[in-house]
């Protein structure tokens, strides 16, 4: 079963709740998505640990009901 972008975002709000973020459906088929994702807790962290705090955020969906995401991190 796909998530839709608002799960996504949500999950992500929860986890970083000073985020700012940003999802786009690439395919229009619930399973393939882009996040942009901004929050003061990137600071310090390299680009890696900051993608590694998104896909914690999900709560062990990706892989499984959200096949593809495309993820940006930015310092805020």
């Amino acid at each position: 079963m796909a998530m839709d972008l608002k799960e996504i975002e949500s999950l992500i709000k929860e986890a970083m709740p000073d985020a700012s973020v940003e999802i786009q459906d690439l395919a229009g088929d619930g399973n393939h998505y882009s996040a942009t994702v901004s929050s003061s807790q990137f600071q310090g962290k390299s680009k890696i640990e900051q993608h590694k705090m998104v896909y914690n955020s999900l709560k062990g969906r990706m892989g499984n009901e959200l096949h593809a995401l495309a993820i940006k991190t930015k310092e805020q």
